[in-house]
């Protein structure tokens, strides 16, 4: 092995990685506020559509667009993210009026609305799901498994109030795509797009998008085009000049309202379940729009987008002041002037600490239905019951969660890895008590950690939790499709008294929102895990807004992690990268001078050095590298990492059987596994145990070689060693979250392939991510404020 722990920094220059840098430390990117720029990779395996998706003419007409920053990658996670909510958006442009959707919205809450009606798709059935528990019905169970992804297997409704024990595996099936149109729909679509300039082989994509009026849509509108996963304004604005012609223009109403809407998705990439009016604006100018005031306006007005201004007086004479705060919001959404006059200077400061936010109906929906099933949790009353667990409980650590638990329906837990082990106590606690109870991890990696059963992850001995937790360990998705866990009862709710979420800042806002409107009426809720740690790789940030609101009891964990390893990363959560003493080599530095030495020396490391020092097999051991692309991005990491492990001529679509794969079945969800075979129905995978057949047309986009990592990617998995790459051009992607992330990703050893020089210490000390703009905090607040007055 190399030399033992140091803080050596080798010379590299320090140059931008690529744009997915900044996604990866779940922080907005720098161009316009944070909606012009970078775009999410670390949830990425998808279709590198990228600049070349629509190969039609750039640029904007009358003074031109920003250039985007989505260098290798951008593509990736706009294809993967944006055909979850393309459905929807196609539809909600041009619908509605802002007054006559603020009374509807309000009439909506008086009862259910109807899956189908002014929506369509998930956005249909999770708007339905919510009136349905806001009217205090149950929603439908055929809503709620609808919404819930990867494509839901059947519910099993629980018996007698047992929990179901999955007696096997369950093959992990892919998400489900665009349903395919019918080829006339398609055979429309390709004639609109070879008369505007662009690829015909698109026409698959687009039609599945935009449904089956997508011809007449495109012509209508050509910058509908936008609503596809990986196109780009420039490239919109080309295939409209060629189908408008003269009439086609920088200030054209059809365009502006596009550009909103395709700048809120891009915000969700990179977190943000809405944006600032003001920052939207600045990057409407800087795509070229003369008037992006009145842009604004205008997509608010067509329905496009949502209008918010909360703060802290938003439910003082709520019944009176409704209407005019929503006409108010909407004019200081369209800049400072819209109002058409002055106002007195204490309105002025009210609006100054209440900034106008715009939304998308998706995320919008999501977080309104997650505070007001977050504040049922809240007003679950104590259970006696609980002390004797308490005092059974093995640490003081635990027994105090156990304590919260009995007084609290929902309780945060705050620790790193050691401390799984306490939830994990928490839930056999209450089994003890004859309480249905649930652990939910993030991953299969997770749960198997947790459970024991794990190949390449570490044992159970390591969480603490004993092998008997696996029997009611489930992963969040598996626990949502109905594939794992209880199964749901009757009514459509999870058969449970008792849900532990593992892992808790890897929720996005709609996982959440599935899980808490799933538990029925006195059940449990506790949301554990590392804040230090990247946050989801979709919109939202819900953790950390829980923790913000103090709205319920935190229990922070005082078992700190163990070794070498546990010292190093406990430093940086506070940002001090310290030299620890590592005796057995726990903790190794390798310089380099470039990012060719990096791969070497990486190869080297995973397929000699550790597993020769440590005993390990080659699979045990993870590279984690900051992006996809660049000269040490995965791309180049597993290319010559697979040459030296598995060597073969990649006889489907690049992959051998052997291969280690990582499959992306959802957005913000990597299984790990390898490849068994290839025939006509697919490649065929074996994902922790269970088998997976990904069609041959969705290889390309959910499926990439394995070996390495990103950081995102990594998040909520542990291996038994881990070989951090960190190249010359990586400096500019690396933050305290990233750091901290990839640097406990191993349990027994950890390698760091050091090329950043001092961007390494000064990314620790310093580089602390930017929030997230959402709206829960301050929804769960005024919820609960609004119930104790």
């Amino acid at each position: 092995m190399e030399h033992a722990v140091s803080t050596d920094r080798s010379t590299d220059r320090d140059r931008d990685t690529t744009a997915t840098a900044t996604a990866e430390e779940g922080t907005p990117g720098a161009d316009a506020g944070g909606v012009g720029a970078g775009a999410e990779e670390g949830a990425d395996a998808g279709a590198d559509m990228g600049a070349g998706a629509v190969g039609v003419a750039a640029g904007v007409t009358d003074g031109g667009a920003a250039d985007e920053a989505g260098a290798d990658g951008g593509g990736d996670a706009a294809a993967a993210e944006g055909a979850v909510l393309s459905e929807a958006a196609a539809e909600l442009a041009a619908q509605r009026e802002l007054r006559e959707r603020i009374e509807q919205r309000k009439a909506e809450k008086d009862g259910p609305i109807p899956a189908g009606t002014k929506l369509s798709g998930q956005a249909a059935d999770l708007l339905a799901a919510v009136r349905a528990v806001e009217s205090g019905d149950k929603p439908d169970p055929a809503l709620l498994r609808a919404v819930a992804a990867p494509a839901p297997a059947p519910a099993r409704v629980a018996s007698g109030g047992a929990p179901a024990t999955p007696a096997a595996p369950v093959a992990v099936a892919p998400a489900p795509g665009p349903v395919p149109a019918p080829r006339a729909v398609v055979d429309g679509v390709r004639a609109v797009l070879a008369e505007g300039g662009a690829p015909e082989a698109f026409a698959g994509q687009v039609s599945a998008v935009l449904g089956e009026q997508a011809a007449g849509l495109l012509r209508e509108d050509p910058w509908q085009l936008l609503a596809v996963p990986g196109v780009r304004p420039e490239q919109a604005d080309g295939f409209a000049r060629a189908l408008l012609g003269a009439a086609c223009g920088p200030g054209d109403e059809r365009r502006a309202a596009a550009l909103v809407g395709w700048l809120l998705e891009r915000g969700a990439l990179q977190g943000h379940t809405a944006l600032e009016a003001s920052a939207v604006r600045t990057a409407l100018a800087g795509h070229g729009v003369p008037d992006p005031d009145e842009a604004v306006r205008h997509a608010v007005a067509e329905g496009a987008v949502l209008v918010f201004q909360e703060g802290p007086d938003d439910d003082e004479n709520e019944n009176e002041n409704d209407d005019d705060d929503e006409n108010e919001a909407e004019e200081d959404a369209g800049g400072e002037e819209a109002g058409g006059g002055a106002r007195e200077d204490s309105t002025a400061d009210d609006a100054a600490e209440r900034p106008v936010l715009l939304g998308l109906d998706r995320y919008a929906l999501a977080e309104e239905s997650l505070a007001d099933g977050l504040a049922r949790l809240v007003k679950t009353g104590p259970d006696a019951s609980w002390e004797e667990a308490a005092a059974a409980a093995g640490s003081p650590s635990a027994a105090e969660l156990v304590r919260a638990v009995a007084g609290h329906g929902l309780v945060l837990h705050t620790g790193g890895e050691a401390a799984r082990a306490e939830p994990a106590a928490l839930a056999e606690a209450a089994r003890a008590l004859g309480l249905r109870a649930v652990v939910a991890a993030h991953s299969e990696n997770g749960r198997d950690r947790l459970g024991g059963g794990a190949e390449n992850g570490a044992g159970a001995g390591e969480t603490g939790s004993g092998g008997g937790a696996g029997r009611d360990v489930v992963t969040v998705a598996g626990l949502l499709a109905g594939a794992e866990g209880p199964g749901r009862d009757a009514d459509g709710m999870f058969a449970l008294d008792l849900l532990v979420v593992l892992d808790a800042p890897q929720l996005d806002v709609e996982t959440a929102t599935m899980l808490v409107e799933s538990l029925p009426d006195g059940s449990r809720l506790v949301l554990s895990g590392d804040p230090g740690v990247l946050w989801s790789a979709g919109a939202g940030r819900v953790f950390g807004d829980l923790l913000a609101a103090r709205v319920c009891p935190q229990i922070a964990s005082r078992t700190p992690d163990p070794g070498p390893v546990g010292e190093l990363v406990s430093g940086i959560g506070i940002g001090e990268l310290n030299q620890v003493a590592a005796p057995g080599k726990e903790v190794v530095i390798v310089p380099v001078r470039d990012a060719g030495e990096a791969v070497h020396r990486t190869v080297q490391l995973v397929a000699d050095s550790v597993p020769r020092a440590f005993g390990l097999a080659a699979g045990q051991t993870q590279v984690i590298t900051v992006g996809h692309g660049g000269s040490a991005g995965t791309r180049a990491l597993n290319a010559a990492l697979k040459e030296r492990l598995n060597p073969g001529p990649g006889r489907f679509a690049g992959f051998d059987p052997g291969d280690r794969i990582a499959y992306v079945p959802a957005p913000g969800r990597t299984l790990q596994g390898s490849v068994l075979s290839a025939d006509a129905d697919g490649l065929h995978l074996e994902c922790g145990g269970a088998a997976v057949v990904v069609p041959k047309d969705r290889v390309e986009s959910a499926v990439r070689h394995g070996w390495a990592l990103t950081a995102h990617q990594a998040a909520g998995m542990r291996w038994e060693a881990a070989v951090v790459v960190l190249p010359g051009d990586a400096a500019q992607g690396l933050s305290r979250p990233w750091v901290y992330t990839a640097f406990g990703r191993g349990a027994r050893h950890l390698s760091v392939v050091h090329g950043v020089d001092e961007a390494l210490p000064r990314a620790v000390a310093e580089g602390v991510p930017r929030e997230r703009v959402t709206r829960l905090r301050g929804l769960v607040e005024g919820l609960l404020a609004e119930a104790g007055a």
